[in-house]
């Protein structure tokens, strides 16, 4: 039998990669609540693991992990919307800054681009009656989009708990599929996926908090209304990297602006982020994140536009860890290894080859 040379091993790896991202496009809805749960059952198999230490049952320690880890985030929810509640008390003023910004900004438009009013409101009603829909359309899409939330949700609960609870079964079984003398190399690429896992998805949770402390004393140094609920925003934007610390202080910047705030105010706002963002990436990310995932620049970023269109928001959120355990799998596979070049930190590489 004729042996494949490296260019038709190359040419198949690429034709099974290109499948495998269509298959998890088109099964979507199943694979996100499995990969979320699969990643959070890694962060939360220390906390099971520790209670089965101290003669827990698994199925018992499982569920207290996930308990534990559900308080939390209902925690970090009502605080959200109890400072969702204060900042709604000033809607009716909120709702008149803005239909004053916009009268400004309707008059910018006739000064200095010449759009009369007349212009404007004919262009308004235009997009109006093209992308109108009716009340009845709406609450059927929310309440479905609802609905569909909350089953996701309970999913990804369900399948945590079981991932925790036959998490050593589903070791065994991996390690059935692999021939004896590959066991050992097996093994260590379970262990060390799990580690990735549990480090970025933990650090992460250290860094959001620490976000949190950071921008709350900010904003709350400047004056600006809502401040914890900006604060807990921006931090919690955090998860989607790159974007969401944007999106989160562009969405500070324009509520202050809303809510009449002054250039100083916007300007601090800004300073606030920057003084943030360079603790972050010099302190934080470095002592609290570390370099378990060890991804070059231009792959962090394939990563995340490749996640969003396959996956979504979701896809954003689960791209780095999710390359970082590739990245191990194709660092132990000897066709896979040029791969896991390609994909790493250079100097990471660069240094283990001396």
């Amino acid at each position: 039998m004729r042996k494949q040379s490296k260019l038709e091993r190359s040419v198949l790896i690429l034709a099974l990669l290109g499948l495998s991202i269509a298959l998890l496009y088109v099964g979507q809805p199943f694979f996100v609540p499995l990969a979320l749960a699969g990643l959070l059952a890694m962060l939360l198999s220390k906390v099971g693991g520790w209670l089965e230490r101290h003669r827990v049952s698994r199925g018992i320690a499982s569920l207290l992990a996930l308990l534990g880890f559900v308080l939390l985030v209902a925690g970090v929810l009502t605080l959200l919307g109890w400072q969702l509640a204060s900042f709604s008390e000033n809607m009716d003023e909120l709702k008149q800054r803005v239909t004053e910004m916009f009268a400004q900004l309707r008059e910018w438009l006739q000064s200095s681009i010449g759009i009369d009013q007349e212009q404007q409101k004919k262009l308004t009603e235009n997009s109006g009656s093209t992308g109108g829909e009716s009340g009845g359309s709406v609450l059927m899409e929310f309440a479905s989009g609802t609905m569909s939330i909350a089953v996701d949700t309970i999913l990804v609960l369900v399948y945590t708990f079981l991932f925790l609870n036959f998490r050593r079964q589903l070791k065994n079984f991996i390690l059935m599929l692999v021939p004896t003398d590959q066991k050992e190399k097996a093994t260590k690429v379970i262990h060390e996926s799990a580690n990735v896992a549990q480090q970025y998805l933990g650090g992460l949770s250290k860094m959001i908090a620490a976000l949190w402390i950071m921008y709350g004393l900010g904003f709350s140094v400047l004056g600006v209304e809502n401040a914890i609920f900006f604060a807990v925003f921006c931090g919690l934007m955090e998860i989607i990297p790159f974007v969401g610390n944007l999106v989160g202080t562009s969405f500070t910047v324009l509520a202050v602006a809303v809510q009449g705030g002054d250039s100083k105010m916007i300007l601090g706002v800004v300073g606030v982020y920057l003084v943030v963002q360079f603790i972050q990436t010099y302190l934080l990310e470095p002592l609290v994140v570390g370099n378990e995932v060890k991804i070059n620049p231009l792959f962090t970023i394939i990563s995340l536009v490749l996640g969003e269109m396959i996956w979504g928001v979701g896809g954003m959120v689960l791209a780095i860890p999710l390359m970082g355990i590739l990245l191990i799998v194709f660092d132990h596979v000897p066709d896979l290894k040029p791969y896991a070049y390609l994909i790493g930190s250079y100097k990471e590489k660069k240094q283990k080859t001396k």
